[in-house]
C-alpha cells in the first residue's frame, strides 16, 4: 500500500466532492432540507456528494468497506473502511455561512491511517497519512507551543441532540471562558480538529460526536503532533462519542479541566 499516493487520489475526490458541493449552495432552498433532529439537518447535496465519494473510493480501494453519515454505504472490510462525512457542517451550509468541509478517512484494522478535510470557505486542504506529516495545502503545519490556559484559544462544539450532560459541559465551559483567551464553536468538527492540528487553536473538545466526525480530522492532528483521548484519557474517541484533542505542550493541563467536568467519576 503507497498510503502517500492513495492520499493524493483521496485528495481529487475530496475536490470533486467540494466544487459539487460550492455549486449547489445557491439553489438550496427550504424545501430541499430533510430534519433529523431539531438542529440536526441533510439535504441532497450531502447525500449526492456521499454516493459520489463513495463510488470514486471504492474504485481506489474495491476491498475497503465503508462507515457514513447518510448511510450509502455500510460494508465493513476486513482491513479497511473508509470514513465519510460528505459535508460536515450542513446546519452552516444551508445558512449560508462557514466553516464546512468534506471529511474522509481511512481506518486500517480499526486505526486511522489517512486524513483528507476540505475546508470550503477559505478552500483550505488538510491532510495527512501513515508516518506523514501533516499538511495545508501542500505545507508542512504543527500544533501550537503554548502550555498554560492562560495562553490559550479553544475550540469546541456545542450539545445538539444528547443534552444529558449538559449542565456539566456548561460548567467547562464557564471555566474556560474565564481562563482562556476565548472559546470558539465554527460548526464543524473536522475542522476544529485541523485547527489544532495548524496551531490556530491550542485544544478542542466535543462530546455526542460521530466517527464521521471526528476520524480524519483527529489523524490529522496525531500527524501534527497533537495529542487525543476519551474524556478519561482513554482512547475510545472514535466510536466513543467525546474526544480531547490538544497540542502536546497543553494536553496535560487541557486533559485535567475536561475531565474534570465531563470525566467518569
Amino acid at each position: 500500500m503507497n498510503y502517500q499516493e492513495l492520499c493524493a487520489e483521496v485528495q481529487s475526490v475530496a475536490r470533486e466532492a467540494g466544487g459539487f458541493i460550492r455549486g449547489e449552495r445557491q439553489k438550496i432552498s427550504a424545501r430541499d432540507v430533510e430534519t433529523k433532529s431539531t438542529a440536526s439537518f441533510v439535504t441532497y447535496v450531502d447525500k449526492t456528494s456521499e454516493a459520489m465519494i463513495v463510488e470514486a473510493l471504492h474504485k481506489l480501494l474495491p476491498e475497503a468497506g465503508f462507515v457514513t453519515e447518510e448511510g450509502t454505504a455500510t460494508n465493513r472490510g476486513q482491513r479497511f473502511d473508509w470514513v465519510i462525512d460528505p459535508l460536515d457542517g450542513t446546519t452552516n451550509y444551508i445558512h449560508g455561512i462557514f466553516p464546512c468541509s468534506v471529511s474522509i478517512g481511512l481506518l486500517e484494522a480499526g486505526r486511522p491511517v489517512m486524513g483528507v478535510v476540505l475546508e470550503l470557505g477559505l478552500n483550505e486542504l488538510f491532510y495527512a497519512w501513515k508516518e506523514s506529516r501533516a499538511y495545508l495545502n501542500g505545507a508542512p503545519v504543527g500544533v501550537a507551543t503554548a502550555s498554560r490556559s492562560e495562553d490559550t484559544l479553544i475550540g469546541t462544539g456545542f450539545p445538539y441532540y444528547d443534552f444529558d450532560r449538559i449542565d456539566d459541559y456548561i460548567s467547562a465551559l464557564k471555566y474556560l471562558m474565564k481562563n482562556t483567551r476565548g472559546l470558539r464553536r465554527m460548526g464543524s468538527a473536522a475542522v476544529d480538529l485541523c485547527y489544532v492540528a495548524a496551531g490556530r487553536f491550542d485544544a478542542f473538545f466535543e462530546h455526542a460526536l460521530h466517527p464521521w466526525d471526528v476520524a480524519a480530522g483527529a489523524f490529522i492532528l496525531q500527524q501534527a503532533g497533537g495529542r487525543i483521548t476519551d474524556f478519561n484519557g482513554g482512547n475510545n474517541w472514535l466510536f466513543g462519542k467525546e474526544i480531547i484533542a490538544a497540542s502536546e505542550n497543553y494536553f496535560p493541563e487541557f486533559f485535567e479541566i475536561i475531565h474534570s467536568h465531563l470525566g467518569t467519576r
